[in-house]
C-alpha cells in the first residue's frame, strides 16, 4: 500500500483520461517540474498503482461492430478443470475479457465480432465447443457510456 497525496491523485486522474501524456505535460498541468512528474509516475509504477498504459481501439473503426457479453455456466457433468476451460477460452482472440464471477454464472465474457453472423460463428464453433460449457446467456451491447469513476 502506498500513501497517495493530492498531486498523486490528480496525476492518476490525468493518466486515466489520457495515458499517453508525457511527464512535461503532466508537470505543467500539475504545477510541478517535468522531472518531479516523471519521478511520481515512476514511483506509482514501481508500487504497482499504475500497472501499465493501454491504447483504446475504436472497435467499429477496425471492423468489429458487435460486442456481446456472455454469461457462461460450466456444466456439472464431466467436471472439467477450471484451468483447462480458462486456457481454452483465453486462446480465442475475439474473447476480449474473461471474468470468473460469483452468482448465476461462473464466467462473464466480452466477445467482439464483425457482425451478428460472425458472432454466431464464434459462438457455435469456438465457445460452445470449449471444455465444460453448460448454460450460456448472451447480451448484445447496444451502447456504452463510460463514467469517470473515482480517479477520473
Amino acid at each position: 500500500m502506498i500513501d497517495l497525496d493530492d498531486t498523486d491523485r490528480a496525476l492518476l486522474r490525468m493518466l486515466a483520461q489520457d495515458a499517453g501524456q508525457g511527464a512535461g505535460a503532466l508537470g505543467r498541468a500539475l504545477g510541478i517540474s517535468q522531472p518531479a512528474a516523471w519521478r511520481r509516475v515512476r514511483r506509482l509504477e514501481e508500487a504497482g498503482v499504475i500497472r501499465g498504459r493501454r491504447v483504446e481501439v475504436d472497435r467499429p473503426a477496425v471492423g468489429f461492430g458487435v460486442t456481446v457479453f456472455l454469461g457462461l455456466k460450466l456444466a456439472t457433468k464431466g467436471r472439467v478443470s477450471i484451468e483447462d476451460f480458462e486456457r481454452a477460452v483465453t486462446a480465442i482472440p475475439e474473447v476480449q475479457v474473461v471474468q470468473h464471477v460469483l452468482g448465476l454464472f461462473d464466467y462473464r465474457l466480452r466477445v467482439v465480432a464483425r457482425d451478428l453472423s460472425d458472432f454466431e460463428r464464434i459462438l457455435r464453433r469456438r465457445i460452445m465447443t470449449l471444455p465444460g460449457v453448460g448454460q450460456v446467456e448472451a447480451n448484445v451491447l447496444l451502447s456504452e457510456e463510460r463514467r469517470p469513476g473515482p480517479l477520473g
